[in-house]
């Protein structure tokens, strides 16, 4: 599965952008420090998103396409 397709998934499962995500991380007070764990299992516990799609959007936070 392409990076794309992870993105789309995770967009058609939580009606959310990985743009919309990262505001969302802001909010929480999660910044460029912020390790993946906290991340993914604020994701994981609050939009049921698996390992792989948590792990997709950490990454966009960091920049990955």
């Amino acid at each position: 599965m392409s990076f794309q397709a992870y993105l789309d998934n995770i967009e058609t499962k939580t009606g959310k952008t990985p743009n919309e995500f990262i505001s969302l991380a802001k909010v929480k007070g999660f910044g460029p420090d912020t390790k993946s764990g906290e991340i993914t299992a604020w994701l994981k516990e609050d939009f049921a998103l698996g390992h792989g799609h948590a792990m997709a959007i950490y990454a966009s936070f960091k920049g990955k396409t």
